[in-house]
């Protein structure tokens, strides 16, 4: 058990309510011990601290050199309130810690540094959950001498992860949708809600570029290339933060290229593939996001743990990156320097190696952070300094978030002299899920449409098929609610339109068959599901993935996969309903994409979407029927091979198709690919310049027309390729891209300004150059779909690139002249 700090003679307990466990299992709002309010106490010292018009590097200064080493360390502590010990968490092995923490009293004697997911432990009211959360606050600051209040955090991956709150599409969807400033909104909308209930950080969002789908965790990756990633992931950023909440960077780094694709397994990774492809979509994160808080990944990258990596979380994140904000450890993986990864042999050996290492707060509760650090500091195993360096990070985010500034409530808005309760905000107000179902509209990708299979005519017979066309949380992804605790929980917490009730809104004569569950073996299902299929002019067969963590589903945290097959009895399924002759249109809604090559020539048509939140069937119906238009590209290519991984279309020429190797590697749908129901043509390529400095740039534009009878978007895409480099490099990369609304016959200019920069790599000897040479150009609408083509040259010497390249390649779009 980790004992509290030792008293000196400067700490003051806090007094009144009954002491509780932490690892009791009892929600927050049982244990707060009250519902009053947390206010900074009127009799403490009037230094610089309290003065909110000084700057905070000096706020900082002078409320560090007035605290005890007991209560500096306290700063970097946090605590878990209720969380289940009973072996269905939602962190790796929480039931092994969760009996393990003394009294809160205890634990928050000197003060606390955060507040681990008062909302999201369980489902809870949200007016309990805002007396919950004011009530910790409040003894966190009674305990204090300074009355400094603790952070309150949050997931956030798929909105705000609180019971009743907005259920929005999973990153994979963003990533499909190729909108940044839609994506901002969306972290914009909740962010005001979170920050209106008191929530301070966000632990979103996932910027691990995919390697390998068999991970679970694909379905919280954006998709498989860096700039996507980076655009997609800095527009969630400026989004949540521009609301007042601190969006914090996961997994850095590397995690998603876990050996196998088995969450938390070692990494093998060259020193290129890291810089150019893992680290990018971070670099810009903090570079133009401006993002304030970082997560280390639980992976060891050849043998060093990211949790106890100096060079990855100082040399790299902080000199390099120039991130200045605070690093929080995931969970427990402080803890797991000690017991997973053998590289401590204590918990005050872990403290030691992580925040040496540059990890600032141990999340989500303190078990070597506490005693353990103070026992390691006293003996000189930690030094003063780095404490202080730890602590004065943590300081400086409690004063930009006004957390020590006159006045400041834990809910924000609550005049903390008043009685009375604050209104409880609507989590799942109206303009939250039109931004959801715009999202969700824009990601789902029409993937083939043979014959014109889609729209689905008005007066179609049609049946609806599969085991997630009638499943409410069949949309969800599992860090949303109701997947997250899946035990715990009845029903969705929102409203939700499943597929089935949102086409029979939309179409006459609707007939369902369940056919077969998720990841059972069943089949006798079958039977039903095909006699309603022969009965039918059209079939809709909704297949895919149940979210899940630790194994409780198909696709999730520790839900991993050996290959790259539809769960259960699935595919059986489609080839049944196939063998009736009535064309069958598969609706994939899963969190990875799969390998469906032996049954998709079969197939009328393929729509696939990835967990598009709680509007995805309307989204989904609109497009089955017309009354939307897809837009969506793919974010990660579809296998052609169930085995060929991992493999993803950063490919160079020897990790594509070759005579040297029997396993093709080749999808069956490429990265960017998304048809529509109307056609785009391209023309007029033009550069701005055939050669161009190793400093300079180029614009690149050309012209996109509607082709087709209907109105539509195009996602325009930019590929870059290297002909001749000094080291091996990709046949393309995406270097830019943006959506375009065309209406029939219209046409419209889409110019690129490309720097330089943008060609840079990671070159011999371990520097990021400009090498000079020829560089191709290509525009189309998939990476395999590339109609226009063209190239310059790079002249002039080989430029080593520092940290202000540039990272992104802005697009304009104009209108022609009618």
């Amino acid at each position: 058990m980790t004992r509290p700090l030792d008293k000196t003679e400067t700490g003051t307990a806090a007094e009144g309510g009954d002491a509780a466990e932490p690892g009791s299992g009892r929600g927050a709002e049982e244990l707060a011990g009250g519902s009053g309010d947390a206010h900074l106490p009127d009799g403490a010292d009037d230094g610089i601290w309290r003065d909110s018009g000084c700057p905070v590097d000096e706020r900082v200064a002078d409320l560090l050199g007035r605290m005890t080493l007991a209560e500096k360390i306290a700063q970097l502590g946090s605590v878990w309130m209720g969380a289940s010990g009973d072996g269905d968490g939602v962190a790796p092995m929480q039931d092994q810690f969760s009996d393990q923490l003394p009294p809160l009293d205890e634990l928050t004697a000197y003060g606390m540094g955060q507040l681990t997911r008062v909302f999201g432990t369980r489902p809870v009211d949200p007016a309990a959950g805002m007396r919950a959360l004011a009530a910790l606050q409040a003894r966190v600051v009674a305990a204090s001498r300074f009355g400094i209040p603790a952070v309150a955090h949050e997931e956030c991956l798929t909105g705000f992860a609180a019971w009743t709150a907005t259920i929005f599409p999973t990153p994979l969807a963003w990533g499909a949708s190729f909108d940044p400033a839609l994506v901002g909104d969306m972290a914009r909308a909740f962010g005001r809600t979170m920050h209106a209930v008191g929530i301070h950080q966000g632990l979103a969002p996932v910027l691990d570029v995919t390697r390998d789908p068999r991970w679970g965790r694909t379905e919280e990756t954006i998709g498989e290339d860096p700039y996507l990633v980076g655009t997609i992931g800095t527009g969630y950023v400026q989004g949540l933060q521009s609301a007042g909440v601190q969006a914090t960077l996961k997994h850095f780094a590397a995690y998603s290229a876990s050996r196998a694709a088995r969450n938390m397994a070692p990494v093998s990774m060259g020193r290129r593939e890291f810089a150019d492809v893992i680290v990018p979509p971070f670099e810009m994160a903090i570079r133009l996001g401006g993002a304030r808080s970082v997560m280390p990944s639980y992976v060891d990258i050849d043998g060093v743990p990211a949790t106890a990596d100096a060079g990855l979380l100082g040399a790299l994140l902080r000199d390099t990156l120039g991130f200045d904000g605070l690093v929080v450890s995931d969970y427990y993986a402080v803890s797991f320097l000690e017991l997973q990864h053998a590289v401590a042999g204590s918990p005050a050996g872990a403290a030691a190696l992580a925040l040496t290492a540059g990890v600032d707060v141990e999340l989500p509760s303190v078990r070597c952070y506490g005693t353990p650090l103070l026992s390691a500091a006293e003996a000189g195993d930690v030094t003063l300094e780095t404490v202080d360096q730890a602590v004065a990070r943590v300081l400086r985010q409690k004063f930009e978030l006004g957390l020590l500034d006159p006045g400041w409530s834990a809910i924000p808005g609550r005049d903390p002299a008043a009685d009375g309760s604050s209104p409880v905000p609507d989590l799942d107000p109206p303009a939250h899920r039109a931004i959801a179902r715009r999202l969700a509209e824009e990601s789902v990708v029409l993937l083939a449409n043979r014959g014109g299979a889609l729209p689905l005519p008005a007066a179609a017979k049609v049946a609806v098929v599969g085991p997630l066309a009638d499943d409410p949380l069949a949309f969800f992804g599992c860090y949303s609610m109701p997947r997250h605790l899946a035990t715990r929980t009845d029903g969705a917490g929102v409203q939700v339109t499943t597929l089935l009730a949102a086409l029979r809104e939309e179409l006459p004569d609707v007939a369902y068959a369940p056919g077969c569950d998720v990841r059972g073996v069943d089949r006798c299902g079958f039977a039903e599901a095909v006699a309603t299929a022969r009965s039918a002019d059209m079939v809709i067969a909704a297949v895919g993935d149940e979210a899940g963590l630790f194994g409780r589903g198909t696709s999730g945290e520790g839900c991993d996969v050996t290959e790259l097959r539809l769960p259960g009895v699935q595919e059986e399924l489609l080839h049944a309903l196939a063998d009736t002759g009535t064309p069958v249109v598969a609706v994939l809604v899963t969190g990875r994409p799969y390998a469906i090559g032996g049954v998709a020539d079969r197939l009328a048509a393929i729509v696939q979407t990835f967990f598009p939140g709680e509007e995805g069937g309307h989204a989904i119906a609109g497009v089955l029927t017309g009354r939307v238009l897809p837009s969506g590209k793919l974010p990660v290519e579809m296998p052609g091979s169930a085995a060929a991984q991992p493999s993803t279309y950063l490919r160079s020429r020897n990790a594509a198709r070759h005579g040297g190797s029997s396993v093709d590697p080749t999808p069956l749908f490429a990265f960017g690919h998304g048809l529509s129901y109307t056609t785009f043509g391209y023309s007029d390529l033009v550069l701005s310049a055939d050669r161009t400095p190793t400093d300079g740039a180029v614009e690149i534009s050309c012209t996109v027309r509607n082709t087709g009878t209907r109105g539509g978007t195009e996602v325009v895409q930019l590929y870059l390729s290297d002909p001749q480099a000094e080291v091996v490099r990709p046949v393309r990369w995406l270097a830019g891209y943006t959506r375009v609304r065309l209406e029939p016959g219209q046409a419209r200019r889409v110019a690129f300004r490309l720097h330089a920069d943008r060609t840079a790599f990671t070159g011999l000897v371990g520097e990021r150059i400009v090498e000079p040479g020829e560089i191709g150009v290509a525009i189309g609408g998939a990476s395999d779909d590339l109609p226009l083509a063209g190239s310059f040259t790079l002249t002039g010497p080989v430029r080593v690139v520092d940290s202000g390249r540039v990272l992104v390649t802005p697009a304009s779009v104009h209108d022609l002249p009618g």
